[in-house]
């Protein structure tokens, strides 16, 4: 299909202008197209017969998910499992050349989070086929690292290959039930540090390659994620400590790698969280709705957002001491105008918009509410594992079809950070200028 495009189009004229809406269009095809595709070795293998199904699984994986409708994994030949993580890992790079090249370059939206959204990030400088490669590199040796590390526990090298997939692009797909449950403390705490790079801003990784560790350094979001993950960290290990009776390690593994794994949206698990304490896995539960770092492969509303939401209260609080002063936003040093302001705050609003929406329409459906909320939380910032019976020990195969119709397009809506989307659905977009 690629060499396909490449013939039709290597006589194209580089430098033309591609027009917002064709911009618009072709992203929101290509990745319900891309969808489409990844279902045939499922459906031609017989593995999952049923279109539908075929098709979320499929979804699931591009969009880095990792919800799945599987219930025994391990029956399914290693051919198929492999494709199955392979879809992450391909997933993984293209919202990485996306985000970061793709979407900059056209300008696009409100949502664009190194344009509009450039004081959120710092801008890579190097011309795009050059930022490409480097991106491209930095993505295979965080994948070759984490393989070479998993043998090194003893993994073998399909599975390795296959949870470094998963790993890498914040998916959470693994060729076995039990997920991660069932392997050494060494190689959960490996999973856990590549889980929080993949998690981490690519520019990040790109300018630590340069050496260049004063941009690290002064990187607001990057702070802020660490601190969240820490934060939530720390208090449920206290609270399977003192209220379960583990070890301190094991409370402190737990803990921080279900709470890694639900921020960076990469769902692998180690322990069924709706076993821990009421509060615990409720704060699992509005942690899905954190997200990862901008320009990570982790879904979600992101870190960012969520810092210019706070950096917003912190203001208007401090407007109100002092009604004639100017306090102007800022974020890594940068200035954010209004403008860019008012397009992140309503992203946020939309997001949760949209989250309330499709829970409704899951109960509507017949789902019990607490599986509707959370599948659709799970689906939309691309996690996985939700809660009811959608949790780590569950699947989605229960979903009525049309529930997982809708949740298969909310993991289009959330991946493609909603407005490439719902801007398809507007009158406005197909009208003539």
């Amino acid at each position: 299909m690629a060499l396909t495009l490449v013939q039709f189009t290597r006589h194209h004229n580089e430098n033309a202008i591609l027009d917002k809406k064709a911009a618009y269009f072709s992203v929101a095809l290509s990745w319900a197209v891309i969808g489409i595709i990844g279902s045939f070795p499922y459906l031609f293998s017989h593995t999952i017969p049923s279109f539908n199904n075929a098709l979320f699984e499929s979804v699931s994986g591009f969009t880095t998910t990792g919800s799945s409708i599987l219930t025994d994994i391990e029956s399914l030949p290693k051919s198929i499992l492999f494709w199955r993580s392979l879809t992450h890992w391909i997933g993984g790079i293209g919202i990485i050349v996306l985000f970061i090249i793709v979407m900059p370059s056209l300008q696009l939206g409100g949502y664009n989070l190194f344009t509009l959204e450039s004081s959120l990030q710092e801008k890579i400088k190097p011309k795009i086929k050059s930022v490409g490669h480097r991106l491209l590199l930095i993505y295979l040796l965080l994948t070759f690292a984490e393989v070479v590390f998993l043998m090194l526990g003893k993994m073998n090298l399909y599975e390795s290959v296959c949870h470094a997939f998963g790993t890498v692009a914040t998916g959470g797909f693994s060729p076995r039930n039990t997920s991660i449950a069932d392997y050494s403390p060494y190689i959960q705490y490996v999973i856990m540090v590549f889980m929080l790079l993949a998690g981490t801003n690519f520019v990040i990784h790109y300018y630590i390659l340069k050496q260049d560790f004063n941009k690290v350094r002064s990187n607001e979001e990057l702070k802020f994620y660490l601190s969240v993950i820490v934060v939530i960290g720390l208090i449920i290990s206290a609270a399977l400590y003192f209220k379960t009776g583990k070890s301190i390690e094991l409370s402190f593994r737990e803990s921080f790698f279900q709470v890694i794994s639900i921020v960076t949206c990469t769902g692998f698990a180690t322990a069924d969280y709706l076993q821990w304490p009421g509060f615990a896995w409720v704060i699992i539960f509005f942690a899905m709705f954190l997200g990862g770092s901008t320009g990570s492969t982790a879904g979600g509303i992101k870190m960012a957002r969520h810092l210019v939401l706070f950096n917003n209260l912190k203001r208007n609080i401090r407007q109100i001491v002092s009604p004639r002063a100017i306090f102007p936003l800022r974020l890594n040093g940068n200035s954010i105008n209004e403008a860019t302001n008012s397009s992140i705050l309503t992203f946020i609003a939309i997001y949760f918009l949209v989250f309330v929406l499709g829970s409704v329409l899951m109960v509507l459906l017949g789902v019990d509410v607490k599986t509707a909320s959370s599948s659709v939380a799970t689906c939309m910032a691309g996690i996985g594992p939700g809660i009811g019976t959608v949790g780590p020990a569950g699947n989605f195969a229960h979903i009525p079809e049309a529930g997982k119709a809708l949740l298969t397009f909310l993991m289009l809506i959330g991946r493609l950070e909603i407005y490439t989307i719902l801007i398809l659905f507007t009158p406005a977009f197909w009208k003539n200028n």
